[in-house]
């Protein structure tokens, strides 16, 4: 990776890009890619695509996906007092909210909060205590009243984001919220980055797209695969790298941290998309770790796939830990590893290729 790309990676893992609200990220990104891709479009809701025109006589269109938002609050009621409940974006933990700085995206610009946590001493039942309720907890800004918090710019409706960012751990790792999964659009956009710096294109055209709103259904990837229908498409998230403690790799599986990219089994994943990844794998040494799944993937794959006439798509996951925290750890060899088996699978795509099951 070049000093340039970890300095846009770490940018763009800062940028607050909450459901429904990815514009931040989303203009960062594609400014970006409108110095690689030969043209960057978007869609009514911010749904944003970067395009590589291939070189063959009839290119075959190769998609790669991932989703641009991450999780977050709400703001849900104001107090007279001017303390500010919430709700929640996406599959927030509230289990770890409470003491934690946010930073809420007003009508002014971002106001710093906290969202509150009450000394131990004087907690009620603190030997038998409970995760809490989303709606038991609350933000301060410092504001002694409502009208104090609206003149910061903050009502009902404004997201929020922790305001932890990104940092380097170790040799090897990163640490911060929002990997999940602002690394993915990271990911597709230093492939066609590095596709762009070839000498010689790609027989296909590649299409990187960074959806909106996957974190509550995957709306932005149903919507833009609707549009785009490529001819394959390889959808990029993270996955659970259970190989920390008190985790159970029988209900799990068994996915490592350092391990290199995760392909997933079963369901939406058309079985000669992941045996063409299984070869390119192969071919350049990409260490492949694998996981099953029966109805669903959790994931984008589960709504493109089907569009239409359907788009044969495969799952490649980053091993993640910690995900929904705000000290998602991911390693930089992994994401490597994951760029190399993208941008090999592109250049493998040639004008023949149909992945269909011959029956």
């Amino acid at each position: 990776m070049s000093p340039a790309s970890k300095t846009f990676l770490l940018d763009l893992l800062s940028t607050p890009s909450p459901t429904g609200f990815e514009f931040r990220g989303q203009r960062k990104w594609a400014e970006h890619l409108r110095g690689h891709a030969d043209r960057v479009e978007s869609d009514a809701y911010g749904s944003a695509w970067a395009t590589l025109d291939g070189g063959g006589e009839k290119p075959r269109r190769v998609m790669f996906e991932a989703h641009a938002d991450e999780i977050g609050f709400m703001v849900k009621h104001i107090t007279k007092e001017g303390f500010i409940h919430v709700d929640r974006v996406g599959g927030s933990d509230v289990a770890t909210a409470r003491g934690r700085r946010v930073d809420i995206l007003g009508d002014k610009g971002v106001v710093r909060g906290i969202i509150g946590n009450i000394a131990i001493h004087i907690r009620e039942n603190r030997d038998d205590e409970k995760v809490p309720k989303v709606h038991e907890l609350w933000m301060d800004i410092g504001a002694a009243s409502d009208k104090e918090v609206a003149s910061a710019g903050i009502r009902v409706g404004h997201p929020a984001v922790y305001s932890d960012t990104v940092e380097e751990l170790g040799a090897h790792r990163l640490v911060g919220r929002a990997l999940d999964n602002r690394v993915g659009g990271f990911i597709i956009s230093e492939v066609v980055s590095r596709l762009a710096q070839k000498k010689t294109r790609p027989a296909a055209t590649v299409v990187a797209l960074n959806a909106v709103q996957e974190e509550i259904g995957g709306h932005g990837a149903k919507m833009a695969a609707y549009r785009l229908m490529p001819d394959v498409a390889i959808v990029l998230d993270v996955t659970h790298a259970t190989d920390t403690p008190s985790v159970d790799v029988k209900k799990h599986g068994e996915v490592k941290l350092g391990g290199g990219p995760s392909l997933t089994h079963g369901g939406a994943n058309h079985i000669e998309v992941v045996r063409r990844l299984i070869e390119v794998a192969e071919k350049r040494k990409i260490p492949i770790q694998h996981e099953s799944s029966s109805r669903f993937t959790g994931t984008d794959t589960d709504v493109i796939f089907h569009q239409q006439h359907g788009i044969p798509s495969a799952l490649v996951s980053l091993p993640l830990r910690y995900m929904h925290s705000v000290v998602e750890m991911a390693d930089l060899r992994d994401i490597e590893q994951v760029i190399q088996l993208l941008t090999a699978f592109a250049e493998s795509v040639t004008d023949q290729d149909e992945f269909r099951v011959v029956i």
